[in-house]
Protein backbone atom coordinates (compact mmCIF):
# COMPACT_ATOMS: atom_id res chain seq x y z
CA UNK A 1 0.00 0.00 0.00
CA UNK A 2 1.40 3.38 -1.03
CA UNK A 3 2.28 5.88 1.71
CA UNK A 4 3.48 9.47 1.72
CA UNK A 5 7.24 9.83 1.45
CA UNK A 6 9.13 11.43 4.33
CA UNK A 7 11.61 13.78 2.67
CA UNK A 8 11.24 17.28 4.21
CA UNK A 9 13.92 18.70 6.50
CA UNK A 10 13.62 21.70 8.80
CA UNK A 11 14.84 24.18 6.21
CA UNK A 12 12.38 22.83 3.63
CA UNK A 13 9.60 23.40 6.16
CA UNK A 14 10.94 26.87 6.94
CA UNK A 15 10.96 27.73 3.22
CA UNK A 16 7.34 26.56 2.95
CA UNK A 17 6.44 28.88 5.83
CA UNK A 18 8.40 31.94 4.66
CA UNK A 19 7.09 31.46 1.12
CA UNK A 20 3.50 31.39 2.40
CA UNK A 21 3.86 34.47 4.63
CA UNK A 22 5.93 36.71 2.36
CA UNK A 23 3.65 36.55 -0.64
CA UNK A 24 2.10 39.04 -3.01
CA UNK A 25 0.43 40.97 -0.17
CA UNK A 26 3.69 42.53 1.02
CA UNK A 27 4.06 44.30 -2.34
CA UNK A 28 0.63 45.98 -2.08
CA UNK A 29 -0.81 46.04 1.42
CA UNK A 30 1.70 48.33 3.20
CA UNK A 31 -0.20 51.23 1.65
CA UNK A 32 -3.53 49.95 3.00
CA UNK A 33 -2.08 49.52 6.49
CA UNK A 34 -0.68 53.05 6.29
CA UNK A 35 -4.10 54.32 5.22
CA UNK A 36 -5.48 53.07 8.54
CA UNK A 37 -2.74 53.95 11.03
CA UNK A 38 -0.18 56.09 9.18
CA UNK A 39 3.27 56.18 10.76
CA UNK A 40 2.15 53.64 13.37
CA UNK A 41 2.41 51.01 10.60
CA UNK A 42 5.92 49.69 11.42
CA UNK A 43 4.85 49.38 15.07
CA UNK A 44 1.76 47.53 13.87
CA UNK A 45 3.95 45.09 11.96
CA UNK A 46 5.98 44.46 15.12
CA UNK A 47 2.92 43.98 17.34
CA UNK A 48 1.16 41.58 14.97
CA UNK A 49 4.51 39.84 14.55
CA UNK A 50 4.59 39.29 18.31
CA UNK A 51 1.01 38.00 18.22
CA UNK A 52 2.01 35.69 15.40
CA UNK A 53 4.95 34.50 17.46
CA UNK A 54 2.63 33.65 20.36
CA UNK A 55 0.49 31.61 17.95
CA UNK A 56 3.61 30.06 16.41
CA UNK A 57 4.75 28.92 19.86
CA UNK A 58 1.39 27.18 20.27
CA UNK A 59 1.78 25.56 16.86
CA UNK A 60 5.33 24.53 17.77
CA UNK A 61 4.18 22.75 20.93
CA UNK A 62 1.28 21.06 19.15
CA UNK A 63 3.47 20.00 16.24
CA UNK A 64 5.86 18.30 18.65
CA UNK A 65 2.99 15.98 19.62
CA UNK A 66 2.05 14.77 16.12
CA UNK A 67 3.85 13.15 13.20
CA UNK A 68 1.05 12.89 10.63
CA UNK A 69 -0.34 15.14 7.89
CA UNK A 70 -2.96 17.75 8.76
CA UNK A 71 -1.56 20.38 11.13
CA UNK A 72 -4.34 22.40 12.85
CA UNK A 73 -6.94 19.85 11.76
CA UNK A 74 -5.12 17.14 13.71
CA UNK A 75 -4.54 19.40 16.71
CA UNK A 76 -8.15 20.50 17.14
CA UNK A 77 -9.62 17.11 16.32
CA UNK A 78 -7.54 15.43 19.03
CA UNK A 79 -8.43 18.18 21.50
CA UNK A 80 -12.11 18.85 20.79
CA UNK A 81 -13.43 16.06 18.62
CA UNK A 82 -14.36 15.45 15.02
CA UNK A 83 -16.72 18.36 14.38
CA UNK A 84 -14.39 21.12 15.62
CA UNK A 85 -11.43 19.49 13.88
CA UNK A 86 -13.35 19.23 10.61
CA UNK A 87 -14.47 22.86 10.72
CA UNK A 88 -10.91 24.06 11.35
CA UNK A 89 -9.51 21.84 8.59
CA UNK A 90 -12.30 22.82 6.21
CA UNK A 91 -11.86 26.54 6.79
CA UNK A 92 -8.11 26.28 6.34
CA UNK A 93 -8.51 24.33 3.09
CA UNK A 94 -11.32 26.60 1.88
CA UNK A 95 -9.02 29.62 1.85
CA UNK A 96 -6.23 27.82 -0.07
CA UNK A 97 -7.87 27.50 -3.53
CA UNK A 98 -9.63 30.87 -3.11
CA UNK A 99 -6.32 32.56 -2.31
CA UNK A 100 -4.59 30.69 -5.12
CA UNK A 101 -7.25 31.87 -7.55
CA UNK A 102 -6.87 35.49 -6.49
CA UNK A 103 -3.08 35.29 -6.84
CA UNK A 104 -3.32 33.74 -10.30
CA UNK A 105 -5.68 36.54 -11.34
CA UNK A 106 -3.29 39.12 -9.89
CA UNK A 107 -0.41 37.54 -11.83
CA UNK A 108 -2.36 37.99 -15.04
CA UNK A 109 -2.82 41.67 -14.22
CA UNK A 110 0.88 42.09 -13.37
CA UNK A 111 2.05 40.41 -16.57
CA UNK A 112 -0.64 42.23 -18.53
CA UNK A 113 1.31 45.46 -18.05
CA UNK A 114 3.95 44.00 -20.40
CA UNK A 115 1.70 41.58 -22.36
CA UNK A 116 -1.76 43.17 -22.62
CA UNK A 117 -3.17 40.28 -24.66
CA UNK A 118 -3.00 38.04 -21.55
CA UNK A 119 -5.62 40.01 -19.65
CA UNK A 120 -8.77 38.89 -21.45
CA UNK A 121 -10.44 36.20 -23.50
CA UNK A 122 -9.04 32.82 -24.40
CA UNK A 123 -5.43 33.90 -23.84
CA UNK A 124 -6.19 34.68 -20.18
CA UNK A 125 -7.99 31.35 -19.77
CA UNK A 126 -5.14 29.48 -21.46
CA UNK A 127 -2.53 31.15 -19.26
CA UNK A 128 -4.45 30.35 -16.08
CA UNK A 129 -4.95 26.75 -17.16
CA UNK A 130 -1.26 26.35 -18.06
CA UNK A 131 -0.18 27.88 -14.74
CA UNK A 132 -2.46 25.48 -12.86
CA UNK A 133 -1.22 22.45 -14.80
CA UNK A 134 2.43 23.33 -14.23
CA UNK A 135 2.20 23.53 -10.47
CA UNK A 136 -0.21 20.62 -10.16
CA UNK A 137 2.17 18.54 -12.28
CA UNK A 138 5.23 19.51 -10.23
CA UNK A 139 3.48 18.61 -6.98
CA UNK A 140 2.14 15.35 -8.39
CA UNK A 141 5.64 14.22 -9.40
CA UNK A 142 6.85 14.12 -5.79
CA UNK A 143 7.21 16.01 -2.54
CA UNK A 144 10.85 16.73 -3.31
CA UNK A 145 9.91 18.32 -6.64
CA UNK A 146 7.15 20.37 -5.03
CA UNK A 147 9.44 21.51 -2.24
CA UNK A 148 12.30 22.30 -4.64
CA UNK A 149 9.98 24.65 -6.53
CA UNK A 150 9.04 26.35 -3.27
CA UNK A 151 12.67 26.61 -2.13
CA UNK A 152 13.88 28.15 -5.40
CA UNK A 153 10.98 30.61 -5.64
CA UNK A 154 11.35 31.60 -1.98
CA UNK A 155 15.00 32.55 -2.48
CA UNK A 156 14.15 34.31 -5.75
CA UNK A 157 11.46 36.44 -4.11
CA UNK A 158 13.62 37.37 -1.12
CA UNK A 159 16.54 38.67 -3.21
CA UNK A 160 14.80 41.79 -4.64
CA UNK A 161 13.19 42.51 -1.26
CA UNK A 162 16.54 42.38 0.52
CA UNK A 163 18.05 44.66 -2.16
CA UNK A 164 15.12 47.04 -1.61
CA UNK A 165 15.79 47.09 2.16
CA UNK A 166 19.58 47.38 1.93
CA UNK A 167 19.64 50.26 -0.57
CA UNK A 168 16.43 51.96 0.51
CA UNK A 169 17.52 52.29 4.15
CA UNK A 170 19.86 55.12 3.12
CA UNK A 171 16.94 57.12 1.68
CA UNK A 172 14.61 56.89 4.67
CA UNK A 173 13.41 60.22 6.09
CA UNK A 174 13.10 59.62 9.88
CA UNK A 175 10.43 62.31 10.31
CA UNK A 176 8.00 60.22 8.23
CA UNK A 177 8.29 57.47 10.84
CA UNK A 178 8.23 59.52 14.04
CA UNK A 179 5.24 61.85 13.58
CA UNK A 180 2.50 59.54 14.88
CA UNK A 181 -1.12 60.47 14.07
CA UNK A 182 -4.06 60.06 16.42
CA UNK A 183 -5.97 56.87 15.58
CA UNK A 184 -9.23 55.32 16.78
CA UNK A 185 -9.71 51.85 18.20
CA UNK A 186 -11.63 50.92 15.06
CA UNK A 187 -8.70 51.98 12.88
CA UNK A 188 -6.32 49.94 15.03
CA UNK A 189 -8.55 46.85 14.76
CA UNK A 190 -8.95 47.34 11.00
CA UNK A 191 -5.17 47.58 10.62
CA UNK A 192 -4.79 44.49 12.81
CA UNK A 193 -7.05 42.49 10.50
CA UNK A 194 -5.08 43.68 7.48
CA UNK A 195 -1.85 42.66 9.17
CA UNK A 196 -3.27 39.26 10.13
CA UNK A 197 -3.83 38.77 6.41
CA UNK A 198 -0.30 39.97 5.56
CA UNK A 199 1.23 37.66 8.18
CA UNK A 200 -1.06 34.77 7.31
CA UNK A 201 0.36 31.57 5.92
CA UNK A 202 2.62 30.22 8.65
CA UNK A 203 -0.20 27.92 9.76
CA UNK A 204 0.64 25.69 6.77
CA UNK A 205 4.06 24.69 8.17
CA UNK A 206 2.79 21.69 10.18
CA UNK A 207 0.34 20.55 7.47
CA UNK A 208 2.82 18.29 5.56
CA UNK A 209 4.02 16.71 8.84
CA UNK A 210 3.46 13.25 7.41
CA UNK A 211 6.15 13.98 4.81
CA UNK A 212 8.72 15.47 7.21
CA UNK A 213 11.77 13.48 8.26
CA UNK A 214 11.47 14.40 11.94
CA UNK A 215 8.25 16.41 12.26
CA UNK A 216 8.14 16.52 16.06
CA UNK A 217 11.44 18.41 16.15
CA UNK A 218 11.72 20.08 12.76
CA UNK A 219 8.21 21.59 12.55
CA UNK A 220 8.60 23.53 15.85
CA UNK A 221 11.94 24.89 14.61
CA UNK A 222 10.40 25.89 11.26
CA UNK A 223 7.41 27.58 12.92
CA UNK A 224 9.55 29.93 14.99
CA UNK A 225 12.12 30.51 12.22
CA UNK A 226 9.31 31.41 9.80
CA UNK A 227 7.77 34.07 12.05
CA UNK A 228 11.10 35.64 13.02
CA UNK A 229 12.25 35.80 9.39
CA UNK A 230 8.95 37.16 8.09
CA UNK A 231 8.57 39.72 10.89
CA UNK A 232 12.05 41.14 10.36
CA UNK A 233 11.80 41.31 6.57
CA UNK A 234 8.28 42.75 6.42
CA UNK A 235 8.83 45.32 9.17
CA UNK A 236 11.97 46.58 7.42
CA UNK A 237 10.09 46.76 4.11
CA UNK A 238 7.39 48.87 5.77
CA UNK A 239 10.00 51.16 7.36
CA UNK A 240 11.72 51.77 4.02
CA UNK A 241 8.48 52.32 2.10
CA UNK A 242 7.08 54.60 4.83
CA UNK A 243 10.32 56.51 5.15
CA UNK A 244 10.84 57.03 1.41
CA UNK A 245 7.35 57.90 0.14
CA UNK A 246 5.76 61.09 1.51
CA UNK A 247 2.23 59.67 1.09
CA UNK A 248 2.49 55.89 1.25
CA UNK A 249 -1.27 55.43 1.61
CA UNK A 250 -1.84 57.05 -1.78
CA UNK A 251 0.20 54.52 -3.77
CA UNK A 252 -1.42 51.52 -5.41
CA UNK A 253 1.97 49.83 -5.87
CA UNK A 254 3.88 51.14 -2.83
CA UNK A 255 6.98 48.95 -2.92
CA UNK A 256 7.55 49.41 -6.64
CA UNK A 257 6.97 53.16 -6.30
CA UNK A 258 9.40 53.43 -3.39
CA UNK A 259 12.01 51.44 -5.33
CA UNK A 260 11.55 53.75 -8.31
CA UNK A 261 12.12 56.74 -6.03
CA UNK A 262 15.69 55.68 -5.18
CA UNK A 263 16.60 53.22 -7.94
CA UNK A 264 14.73 54.66 -10.91
CA UNK A 265 12.85 52.59 -13.48
CA UNK A 266 15.23 49.67 -12.94
CA UNK A 267 14.19 49.49 -9.30
CA UNK A 268 10.52 49.41 -10.19
CA UNK A 269 11.21 46.64 -12.72
CA UNK A 270 13.17 44.65 -10.11
CA UNK A 271 10.26 44.83 -7.68
CA UNK A 272 7.79 44.05 -10.46
CA UNK A 273 9.70 40.89 -11.33
CA UNK A 274 9.97 40.07 -7.64
CA UNK A 275 6.21 40.38 -7.19
CA UNK A 276 5.51 37.98 -10.06
CA UNK A 277 8.04 35.48 -8.69
CA UNK A 278 6.47 35.91 -5.25
CA UNK A 279 3.05 35.12 -6.67
CA UNK A 280 4.40 32.02 -8.40
CA UNK A 281 5.98 30.85 -5.15
CA UNK A 282 2.76 31.37 -3.23
CA UNK A 283 0.81 29.38 -5.82
CA UNK A 284 3.30 26.52 -5.51
CA UNK A 285 2.91 26.61 -1.72
CA UNK A 286 -0.89 26.69 -1.89
CA UNK A 287 -1.00 23.61 -4.11
CA UNK A 288 1.30 21.75 -1.72
CA UNK A 289 -0.45 22.73 1.52
CA UNK A 290 -4.04 22.81 0.23
CA UNK A 291 -3.85 19.31 -1.18
CA UNK A 292 -2.43 17.94 2.08
CA UNK A 293 -5.29 19.49 4.05
CA UNK A 294 -8.01 17.82 2.02
CA UNK A 295 -5.95 14.60 2.05
CA UNK A 296 -5.86 14.74 5.86
CA UNK A 297 -9.64 15.20 6.07
CA UNK A 298 -10.13 12.15 3.86
CA UNK A 299 -7.51 10.16 5.75
CA UNK A 300 -9.52 10.92 8.92
CA UNK A 301 -12.65 9.43 7.25
CA UNK A 302 -14.32 12.85 7.13
CA UNK A 303 -14.27 13.15 3.34
CA UNK A 304 -14.50 10.40 0.71
CA UNK A 305 -11.48 8.09 0.49
CA UNK A 306 -11.03 9.30 -3.10
CA UNK A 307 -9.18 12.34 -1.75
CA UNK A 308 -6.79 10.18 0.29
CA UNK A 309 -5.49 8.23 -2.70
CA UNK A 310 -1.68 8.19 -2.88
CA UNK A 311 0.07 7.79 -6.23
CA UNK A 312 1.81 4.40 -6.15
CA UNK A 313 4.94 5.69 -7.88
CA UNK A 314 5.30 9.30 -6.80
CA UNK A 315 3.91 8.85 -3.24
CA UNK A 316 1.87 12.06 -3.44
CA UNK A 317 -1.86 12.67 -2.73
CA UNK A 318 -2.61 12.92 -6.42
CA UNK A 319 -6.41 13.24 -6.30
CA UNK A 320 -6.23 15.91 -3.60
CA UNK A 321 -3.70 17.85 -5.70
CA UNK A 322 -5.83 17.65 -8.84
CA UNK A 323 -9.05 18.58 -7.02
CA UNK A 324 -7.55 21.56 -5.14
CA UNK A 325 -5.94 22.85 -8.33
CA UNK A 326 -9.16 22.42 -10.31
CA UNK A 327 -11.19 24.37 -7.73
CA UNK A 328 -8.62 27.18 -7.82
CA UNK A 329 -8.73 27.28 -11.63
CA UNK A 330 -12.54 27.41 -11.70
CA UNK A 331 -12.57 30.26 -9.18
CA UNK A 332 -9.88 32.15 -11.13
CA UNK A 333 -11.69 31.77 -14.46
CA UNK A 334 -15.06 32.77 -13.02
CA UNK A 335 -13.82 35.59 -10.81
CA UNK A 336 -15.92 34.22 -7.95
CA UNK A 337 -12.89 34.11 -5.64
CA UNK A 338 -13.68 37.70 -4.72
CA UNK A 339 -16.90 36.52 -3.06
CA UNK A 340 -15.04 34.11 -0.76
CA UNK A 341 -11.98 36.29 -0.11
CA UNK A 342 -13.74 37.96 2.84
CA UNK A 343 -13.63 34.61 4.65
CA UNK A 344 -9.84 34.30 4.71
CA UNK A 345 -9.03 36.52 7.70
CA UNK A 346 -11.70 35.05 9.97
CA UNK A 347 -10.73 31.56 8.84
CA UNK A 348 -7.18 32.24 9.98
CA UNK A 349 -8.39 33.62 13.31
CA UNK A 350 -10.41 30.43 13.81
CA UNK A 351 -7.37 28.29 13.04
CA UNK A 352 -5.14 30.34 15.36
CA UNK A 353 -7.60 30.52 18.27
CA UNK A 354 -8.59 26.86 17.90
CA UNK A 355 -4.97 25.74 17.93
CA UNK A 356 -4.17 27.94 20.94
CA UNK A 357 -7.10 26.43 22.83
CA UNK A 358 -5.91 22.97 21.80
CA UNK A 359 -2.61 23.60 23.60
CA UNK A 360 -4.40 24.06 26.92
CA UNK A 361 -6.71 21.11 26.26
CA UNK A 362 -3.98 18.65 25.29
CA UNK A 363 -1.82 19.68 28.24
CA UNK A 364 -4.61 18.62 30.58
CA UNK A 365 -6.08 15.73 28.58
CA UNK A 366 -5.94 12.46 30.45
CA UNK A 367 -5.60 9.98 28.97
CA UNK A 368 -4.40 11.63 25.74
CA UNK A 369 -5.88 10.64 22.39
CA UNK A 370 -4.04 7.69 20.77
CA UNK A 371 -2.42 9.87 18.10
CA UNK A 372 -1.08 12.41 20.61
CA UNK A 373 2.59 11.97 21.60
CA UNK A 374 4.51 13.47 24.48
CA UNK A 375 5.54 17.04 23.64
CA UNK A 376 9.19 17.51 22.69
CA UNK A 377 8.74 21.30 22.82
CA UNK A 378 6.68 23.25 25.36
CA UNK A 379 5.77 26.91 24.84
CA UNK A 380 7.39 28.99 27.60
CA UNK A 381 5.56 30.93 30.35
CA UNK A 382 2.91 28.30 30.96
CA UNK A 383 -0.53 29.26 29.62
CA UNK A 384 0.56 32.80 28.65
CA UNK A 385 1.12 32.24 24.91
CA UNK A 386 -2.17 30.42 24.20
CA UNK A 387 -4.22 32.81 26.36
CA UNK A 388 -2.68 35.88 24.69
CA UNK A 389 -3.24 34.35 21.26
CA UNK A 390 -6.91 33.57 21.98
CA UNK A 391 -7.53 36.99 23.52
CA UNK A 392 -6.06 38.95 20.64
CA UNK A 393 -7.82 36.76 18.06
CA UNK A 394 -11.14 37.46 19.80
CA UNK A 395 -10.41 41.20 19.85
CA UNK A 396 -9.53 41.24 16.16
CA UNK A 397 -12.62 39.20 15.28
CA UNK A 398 -14.69 41.83 17.10
CA UNK A 399 -13.37 44.38 14.61
CA UNK A 400 -14.45 42.36 11.58
CA UNK A 401 -16.86 43.86 9.08
CA UNK A 402 -20.40 42.62 8.57
CA UNK A 403 -19.43 41.04 5.24
CA UNK A 404 -16.51 39.22 6.85
CA UNK A 405 -18.73 37.87 9.65
CA UNK A 406 -21.46 36.77 7.25
CA UNK A 407 -18.94 35.19 4.91
CA UNK A 408 -17.28 33.33 7.76
CA UNK A 409 -20.63 32.09 9.07
CA UNK A 410 -21.62 30.91 5.59
CA UNK A 411 -18.35 29.02 5.13
CA UNK A 412 -18.74 27.37 8.54
CA UNK A 413 -22.30 26.42 7.61
CA UNK A 414 -21.15 24.76 4.40
CA UNK A 415 -18.49 22.91 6.40
CA UNK A 416 -21.13 21.73 8.87
CA UNK A 417 -23.19 20.31 5.99
CA UNK A 418 -20.17 18.41 4.66
CA UNK A 419 -19.48 17.12 8.17
CA UNK A 420 -23.07 15.92 8.56
CA UNK A 421 -22.92 14.22 5.17
CA UNK A 422 -19.68 12.47 6.08
CA UNK A 423 -21.16 11.31 9.38
CA UNK A 424 -24.22 9.84 7.65
CA UNK A 425 -22.02 8.14 5.07
CA UNK A 426 -19.69 6.68 7.69
CA UNK A 427 -22.61 5.63 9.88
CA UNK A 428 -24.15 3.80 6.94
CA UNK A 429 -20.91 1.95 6.23
CA UNK A 430 -20.09 1.41 9.88
CA UNK A 431 -16.75 3.26 9.80
CA UNK A 432 -17.52 6.37 11.84
CA UNK A 433 -14.56 6.80 14.14
CA UNK A 434 -14.75 10.28 15.64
Amino acid sequence: MATLKRALGRWDLTAIGVNSVIGGAIFLWPAQVAAQIGAWSPIGFVLIGLLSLSVALCFAELSSRFDATGGPYLFTRAAFGGFVGFEVGWMQWFTRPASQASIMAAMVVALGYYFPALTAGWRRALFLAALTLVFAGINTRGIRQGTLAVNVLTIAKLVPLLIFIAIGAAFVQPRRLTVLPAITIQQALAAGLLLIFVYGGYEVVPVPGGEALDPRRDVPFAMIATILTAAIVMTLIQIVAQGVLPDLAGHATPIADAAAAFLGAGGALLIGIGSVVSMAGTIAGHVLSGSRLIFALAEGDQLPAFFARIHPRFQTPVNAIVFTSAVALILALSGSFTAVAVVSVLARLLVYAGSAAAVLRLRSQSPPAPEVKRATFVAPLGPTAPIVAMGVCAALAAGATRDQLLGGAAALGVGALFFAASRIRNWEFGIWNS
